[in-house]
């Protein structure tokens, strides 16, 4: 739509009016000598003078998004807090809306009203006027936040289908494709079958899942993602394209293509939109032919030290106190899928320094951490967690990580590590701190080396972080408040919970990541003096007394009063203690 000739003569008077730079000045953010610095810097590199300013640190883009709305007399838009419509998104297609850094966020009709990071781009202004062919109405919103948005909104589903459906019509009426013959064709990354797989993991990294299933039904291929831990159907396929894809992933990871009678175990890495990833694949046949589930793991982000993973301060204290001790035995309990292993890597970011030797005996290998010497067990030629840990000892370690504590042999072989200078890290699946001494015992420790050698349980949880998007005041059901006033008293009203009522930025689920929960069993000599005797009972109330105000049911209730999690995942931890 051509704009109006008093559209137009407004246009160029605030074109010849706007010079970011100056703007920036006036709104004392910017310095004449700073200006001078980042334009110099604009004309070597030919970028826009706002992504040099910000890309220095001299302002941030919320500052550069509010001063340009000031100056030209616009709205600001925080997108953090905007729920955004995903049909009315759409109206733009996704290479405008990328190249323009543009979202369309209402539409009115005779008007749509734009979020732009650049609002003074005139030749975006007028692209955009001509594709939705109505007026614009522009508010000002951060680059950053726009391209978050675009990456939840424009999701790959169609893409996928579509992909889908071009592989089942290669594959015509034969399940079958030589990928003996396509591994070693040129032009590989061209194959319907690639870039359905390319496509999957880039949609699936893009929405932070943490696995891809790919499973075969009787009619249908179904393809779903794990987010946050809740499945997500992500498409649905012809079935037929099922063995194609179990055959190329098992190509990637090196696995037997002509084995599809057992499971088998492999991995790989791909590298989406400059984001390194590594894969754990496990394919199962079934009914219906092979599953495929591939755990993803990002290596981008790095390993977080233990003040990062939600752990409560004085817990954090304790558990530095304890593992820069010169032995004993450190062990994190919980289902599968809690965290345990963010954990312990935490733990050992810490201790990682040149000072100190790290092995890790683990299946599999999950994270990648510098300076460490890490073994990935291989039951398939005796390999397993027990030997390989006999073989550490005699590298002359001073930290050891083994992934779980399976059986007696290792059980044992571990404990005599902690109790002759060596600082030994493991996994255990118990209910929670109290119960891991006595599943020790249950597996045929002796007691006075799981009371010599134990020095702290950490029990752990994950739950469900509130959506800061869409979170809202949420009012106690009478169950609710009965089990706060378990562990708050009459103090309940005095803190304000929330919920997430949904929305475009946590895919209407209300909540938008996780975070861990804790309890921790410090074995301190009452504890220990209580372990080493035959009363069950008095272990337990002595580590009862020890853990007050230190456990997973108060940690989940702290965090629903504080507003991080609701009341009904906080009740879900406790549920599950119960069961």
């Amino acid at each position: 739509m051509a704009l109006q000739p008093e559209q137009s003569e407004r246009r160029t008077a605030r074109a010849e009016k706007l010079r970011l730079g100056q703007i920036l000045i006036q709104q004392k953010l910017l310095t004449e000598e700073q200006l001078k610095s980042a334009l110099q810097e604009q004309k070597q590199l030919g970028r826009r003078l706002g992504r040099v300013l910000t890309d220095k640190g001299i302002i941030t883009e919320e500052q550069l998004a509010e001063a340009l709305a000031r100056q030209l007399n616009l709205s600001y838009v925080d997108l953090k807090h905007f729920n955004i419509k995903r049909e009315v998104v759409l109206k733009l297609p996704e290479s405008a809306a990328r190249r323009f850094r543009a979202l369309v966020l209402d539409d009115a009709g005779a008007a749509c009203q734009v979020g732009m990071s650049d609002p003074t781009d005139l030749t975006a202004y007028d692209e955009i006027a001509r594709i939705l062919k109505r007026k614009i109405e522009i508010v000002v919103v951060t680059g950053a936040e726009v391209v978050r948005a675009l990456d939840r909104i424009y999701r790959r589903t169609e893409q996928i289908a579509g992909l889908a459906q071009e592989l089942g019509a290669e594959l015509g009426e034969t399940n079958v494709v030589d990928f003996g013959a396509l591994a070693v064709t040129p032009g590989l990354e061209e194959a319907p079958v690639v870039k359905l797989l390319q496509t999957v993991f880039e949609d699936a990294v893009q929405q932070r899942a943490s696995d891809i299933h790919i499973e075969p039904q009787e009619k249908k291929l179904q393809i779903r993602f794990r987010i946050d831990g809740v499945m997500h159907l992500q498409t649905q396929a012809d079935s037929k394209i099922a063995a194609a894809l179990a055959l190329r992933l098992k190509l990637m990871s090196g696995l037997d293509i002509s084995e599809k009678r057992l499971p088998q175990d492999g991995r790989f890495g791909v590298r989406v939109r400059n984001t390194q990833v590594d894969v754990r694949l496990s394919t199962m046949p079934t009914q219906y032919g092979e599953s495929s589930v591939m755990r993803l793991l990002n290596q981008s982000g790095g390993v977080l030290g233990i003040d990062r993973i939600g752990m409560p301060a004085e817990m954090v204290e304790r558990m530095r106190v304890v593992i820069n001790r010169s032995s004993g035995m450190v062990l994190v309990t919980g289902p599968t899928g809690s965290g345990k292993t963010t954990t312990l890597y935490a733990a050992l970011s810490e201790l990682n320094t040149p000072e100190r030797k790290i092995i890790t005996v683990e299946d599999p290998v999950e994270y990648r951490l510098p300076g460490i010497n890490q073994v990935q067990v291989n039951e398939k030629i005796d390999l397993g967690f027990e030997r390989v840990l006999r073989s550490a000892l005699r590298q002359d370690p001073d930290v050891i990580l083994v992934g779980e504590m399976r059986d007696k042999a290792t059980v044992e072989t571990g404990m005599r590590a902690a109790m002759t200078g060596h600082m030994v890290f493991s996994t255990l699946h118990t209910n929670d701190a109290v119960s891991t001494p006595v599943r020790l015992l249950d597996m045929g420790a002796p007691r006075y080396m799981v009371a010599l050698s134990l020095q702290l349980v950490l029990a752990q949880r994950l739950v469900s972080v509130v959506c800061a998007s869409c979170a809202k005041e949420h009012k106690l059901a009478p169950n609710e408040r009965e089990w706060l006033r378990l562990e708050f008293g009459d103090a309940v009203d005095r803190h304000r919970y929330l919920s997430g009522g949904g929305c475009s930025h946590c895919n209407g689920t209300g909540f938008s990541g996780r975070t861990g929960v804790y309890e921790m069993l410090e074995m301190t000599n009452p504890v220990v003096t209580a372990a080493n005797s035959d009363d069950l009972q008095a272990f337990i109330n002595a580590a009862r007394e020890q853990m007050a105000g230190n456990t997973l049911r108060r940690h989940a209730a702290i965090l629903a009063a504080s507003g991080r999690t609701t009341v009904d995942e906080a009740m879900r931890i406790s549920h599950q203690l119960e069961d």
